[in-house]
């Protein structure tokens, strides 16, 4: 997230909370941190918030009723009442300690931060922010000590990696909030308490929702289920990686029936990809749009990912930007291996 310098650090609340599993303890704080001190105010601020993606917008839900979502119901018992705060910010540690069971899940200190003059499109809104650490990294610190100095090692967090965040804006209450989360531990599916468990969101319905989505889905597809079925070599699926990317870099709208004549043209790939799309969709829960119009941002994210290198042994790296024509593949039986043929006007 940008612009967060207006951004005002109203009140922290620490607890610790343990996996009840292994029993480890909930440690409850009965006062918000003293926050005198501009520097560390500052980086707190950065710390908390830097990680955020603003675009990549979800919402609380419930499986039969909003108000029953718990993490919902305490974040707006904040909101209408800043006093309740501290109770509020108990009931949190609780909750998330109640669904810190699973094996993977690590002890750490939840952070409940109640913002003022948050950037959120063109306005600054209030939000409240729950944050969990749970990675510690070994620091060394150097201090004087008479005539000469000293090195200790100290365990601590490192403000550049956040490991779990949630940022709850103050818009759109009755439809659950507009909600950004980072999870950068834990991402398997057995142990995304974080998100499934405790926060229970789902994504918004919105273009770059859609965007990341159809290219997440694309790149499986290429990647793994069109390897599957289909006998291509390791440069076709680059190719096509590059085509699906240059495809929504120069598109304003995404049109499915459109991208796999432009993009995938063999029909009996296309029917695999139309098969596959029913399957992702099951296994992510989500609905993958037909036709919306193309976020800039989610590919830019998804970009990094889509890696076009053609690893040969462990000897070649080639960069596959475009032009698959020029790349020849053969097999040399004097020498018994594979081998790439590339044609080019100038080396640089």
């Amino acid at each position: 997230m940008t612009g967060i310098d207006s951004v005002q650090l109203q009140q922290v609340m620490v607890h610790k909370v343990g996996n009840p599993s292994r029993g480890e303890e909930l440690k409850l704080s009965a006062n918000p941190l003293t926050l005198n001190d501009e520097i560390v105010r500052g980086l707190l601020t950065r710390y908390f918030l830097h990680p955020f993606n603003e675009h990549e917008q979800y919402h609380f839900t419930h499986i039969s009723d909003l108000q029953l979502n718990e993490v919902y119901t305490y974040v707006s018992a904040i909101f209408d009442d800043p006093k309740s705060f501290t109770t509020q910010s108990a009931l949190l540690a609780h909750f998330l300690y109640s669904k810190s069971t699973h094996a993977k899940v690590k002890e750490g200190e939840l952070y409940v931060v109640q913002f003022q003059q948050v950037p959120f499109g063109s306005e600054y809104v209030d939000a409240i922010g729950l944050f969990k650490s749970e990675t510690k990294e070994t620091f060394l610190k150097v201090f004087p000590h008479g005539q000469s100095w000293e090195v200790i090692a100290e365990d601590g967090i490192n403000i550049n990696k956040l490991d779990k965040g949630c940022l709850i804006f103050r818009q759109n209450r009755e439809e659950g909030y507009v909600v950004c989360v980072v999870d950068a531990t834990n991402k398997q599916n057995d142990a995304r308490y974080w998100v499934n468990d405790f926060l229970q969101v789902t994504p918004y319905s919105n273009s770059y929702h859609s965007t990341n989505n159809v290219l997440g889905m694309c790149k499986l597809f290429i990647s793994n289920e069109m390897a599957e079925k289909f006998e291509v070599s390791k440069s076709d699926q680059i190719d096509m990686l590059n085509r699906s990317m240059e495809y929504f870099k120069t598109k304003d709208n995404f049109q499915i029936e459109e991208f796999t004549e432009e993009v995938i043209h063999h029909p009996e790939v296309i029917d695999a990809f139309t098969r596959y799309k029913q399957t992702y969709q099951q296994a992510k829960q989500i609905v993958v749009e037909d036709e919306f119009a193309i976020h800039l941002s989610a590919v830019k994210k998804q970009e990094r990912v889509f890696k076009s290198v053609l690893k040969l042994d462990k000897n070649f790296h080639v960069y596959i930007h475009g032009r698959k024509d020029l790349i020849e593949k053969g097999y040399d039986e004097l020498v018994g291996k594979q081998y790439y043929k590339l044609y080019f006007d100038e080396e640089s």
